[in-house]
């Protein structure tokens, strides 16, 4: 295995000198400031195999935004027109002149042409050089670089010049406008896959989502206001326990009594399975019309198995409360399981910074072997790589385009975006904008620690800089294609007729003040949709604190703490908190946006329920619409999300990076998509 070769090669380094880069060279990729946590080491030995990939420009990536408002914009006159598969692939392909072009490059540099592998979609040409074959390439030299609190040894390239332009290569000035990114490069590329950091702890790794409290007891009842007394006693109790009867009260759900065919809710899960007894225990305490032994339908992807028994170390939660809420809101109609990876993977992949890229795999054939923003296919220094040579590992290929994404999908995960290469998240957001035009929903848990990550993750506080104050931002809810949910709560004396606040909570512990996560990206830009949400916000509101407007900003060096430019999350909310259910035999109160993000997924299926009833098609992408009908939602005004030292951002009236545009109110939603084609 050629990793296993590197690792066993870069023991011993030897140095030899590189010649600078000529003029008729450039810069390609270049990072101006190290890498968190990681210090250079010895040159890789001259003779090392390392295996490198080339990924080929695609075209048309830049009118990706404009062809998904065409079908998205409800003001456009090919709205809900949405693209077939084929007509994505066609549109996106890469120039047919590139493979040709960057080929004749590698041979006229010494890569014989036999040594040189093409993917079947033309995205990415790879073959094996030794180390000084590809410095030689790449005008640049390969190092090790060892992490200051683990085993774990990478490789990147640093560039020659002096002074020196950390992690930074040349290719040819003709070439570049046909690669996007080459591999190993300036980001490390570990030798032997490790596992890194962890997630924040509200995407659900061996613990459950957020945390837990004791179930309420005969107290609650006793100490109910007056206002609540009033009230049918199956939502007297919802400012401390929130149950299905109290969603559907709070949002104005309707029992549902549909199921359309194609339109069963989509759920993403990793690292996290669900017990078949804590749901039945579930469905007959809280949702008793949902028959006992109903489960989720299985797509499982690279040898992931479907559920865990009820002590396992697997059943911490998420998977069982993303169920609940879905099974709870939309039966009769059913729920698609994305359960990802194996179980050598899966208990690895909540301390790593990888997402999704498997599970795009699994729904996209083309997305394996795709080349887009510098990433070709999966990347064996973040992803999984199968088959997994491990004990018990998948032992079979990976799975490519296996399944049919379902209309609306649903993932309670994510990570700081500064945990991930900017290439790496922008080809995924990419793969989310593709399903974007075929009609998919996509929704996401925005995090749970304000305007910061989970402690440790950046800085002890979970904050970016050298004083831990800048904002950090979370991925995926940053990508512009999908639509980011925050929570909300009601307070203990309040009722479901009472207007909710932001989602803040002193769970105790490193989770004093957890809270729904907002802000801005540092990789993205402000889509148009949203513009005049977020300048509205910024007059009114006026955020006291210093900011940037720039992107992949030097938290280092900068004096703001936020980029007043990018992109502003989330777009909705829903209620985060005191949601009653079961995990290992046991029932907890949750909190977080793990549970918001399936709830609102939950509204969009059941709207889709009466536009297939009509003869229309799904929602889609939903952010243009909504954007220009907040007044469908539940405007959210008390409340902040606080972090890095801060009061984080205050909610307002419209949107903010709190709440976003507010809660469902199912009967206006429903009323605005049914009026749409």
């Amino acid at each position: 295995m050629l990793l296993f070769q590197v690792a066993v090669a870069v023991t011993f380094a030897a140095i030899s000198s590189a010649a600078p880069a000529p003029s008729t060279h450039a810069v390609h990729e270049k990072r101006d400031a190290p890498a968190a946590d990681w210090v250079k080491s010895a040159r890789i030995e001259g003779d090392a195999i390392l295996p490198m990939r080339i990924g080929l420009t695609q075209t048309n990536l830049e009118k990706g935004y404009d062809y998904l408002m065409e079908v998205s914009d409800p003001d456009s006159d090919r709205y809900g027109q949405y693209w077939s598969m084929e007509e994505v692939h066609e549109v996106f392909a890469p120039p047919k002149d590139t493979v040709r072009t960057v080929r004749e490059w590698l041979i006229a540099s010494g890569i014989h042409g036999s040594r040189v592998r093409q993917s079947d979609n033309n995205g990415w040409l790879a073959f094996d050089a030794t180390a000084e074959e590809a410095e030689r390439l790449l005008k640049t030299e390969y190092h090790e670089h060892e992490h200051k609190h683990s085993a774990n040894v990478r490789v990147g390239c640093d560039e020659q010049e002096i002074p020196p332009l950390l992690h930074a290569y040349h290719i040819p000035k003709h070439i570049q406008e046909h690669i996007d990114y080459i591999t190993p490069g300036i980001k490390l590329t570990p030798v032997v896959k490790r596992s890194v950091k962890p997630k924040r702890e509200s995407s659900i790794s061996s613990k459950p989502a957020g945390r837990t409290s004791s179930p309420a007891g005969s107290d609650d009842l006793q100490s109910l206001s007056p206002s609540a007394m009033n009230l049918p006693p199956a939502i007297q109790g919802c400012g401390m326990n929130i149950t299905p009867p109290c969603i559907k009260a709070l949002y104005q759900i309707p029992d549902a009594t549909l199921k359309s065919p194609g339109n069963s809710l989509g759920l993403f899960e990793q690292g996290s399975y669900f017990n078949k007894q804590d749901l039945d225990s579930f469905y007959a305490e809280y949702a008793p019309y949902v028959p006992q032994g109903t489960y989720p339908v299985p797509q499982l992807i690279d040898g992931a198995n479907f559920s865990v028994s009820l002590n396992s170390s697997f059943n911490s939660g998420e998977a069982n409360i993303d169920i609940d809420m879905a099974y709870s809101l939309i039966y009769p109609q059913t729920v698609t399981l994305y359960q990802t990876d194996d179980q050598i993977y899966e208990p690895e992949e909540v301390a790593t910074t990888n997402l999704f890229n498997t599970f795009l795999d699994a729904l996209d054939g083309s997305y394996c072997n795709y080349t887009a923003f510098g990433e070709t296919g999966d990347d064996p220094s973040i992803d999984p790589i199968y088959p997994d040579p491990a004990p018990g590992g998948y032992k079979g290929q990976r799975q490519c385009g296996v399944y049919k994404p379902t209309k609306v999908i649903s993932a309670s995960y994510g990570q700081a975006e500064a945990d991930l290469p900017i290439k790496y998240s922008k080809r995924q957001c990419n793969e989310f904008m593709k399903l974007g035009l075929q009609g998919h929903s996509i929704l996401v848990a925005s995090g749970d620690y304000g305007v910061s990550s989970f402690p440790g993750d950046g800085g002890a506080n979970g904050c970016l800089g050298p004083d831990g104050l800048i904002f950090n931002p979370q991925y995926p809810s940053n990508c512009p294609y999908i639509t980011s949910v925050g929570a909300t709560m009601l307070y203990a004396h309040q009722t479901v007729y009472t207007p909710e606040s932001v989602m803040h909570v002193n769970l105790s512990g490193t989770a004093q003040n957890f809270t729904t996560a907002g802000g801005f990206s540092n990789y993205y830009a402000q889509p148009a949709y949203q513009q005049a949400a977020v300048a509205k916000y910024f007059a009114e509101a006026n955020p006291p604190y210093p900011y940037y407007s720039e992107f992949s900003v030097n938290v280092n060096k900068t004096k703001g703490i936020y980029n007043r430019i990018g992109r502003g999350y989330p777009d909705v909310a829903a209620n985060g908190a005191q949601f009653r259910a079961q995990t290992a035999g046991t029932d907890f109160h949750w909190y977080g946006s793990s549970l918001a993000s399936p709830l609102f997924a939950s509204v969009l299926t059941l709207i889709n329920e009466e536009r297939f009833k009509a003869g229309k098609g799904p929602v889609g992408f939903v952010n243009p619409t909504l954007y220009k009908n907040p007044e469908v939602l539940n405007d959210i005004t008390n409340g902040t999300n606080v972090g890095c030292g801060s009061q984080g951002f205050h909610t307002a009236r419209g949107w903010d990076p709190a709440t976003g545009l507010g809660t469902p109110n199912y009967p206006d939603m429903l009323q605005l998509f049914m009026s749409l084609p």
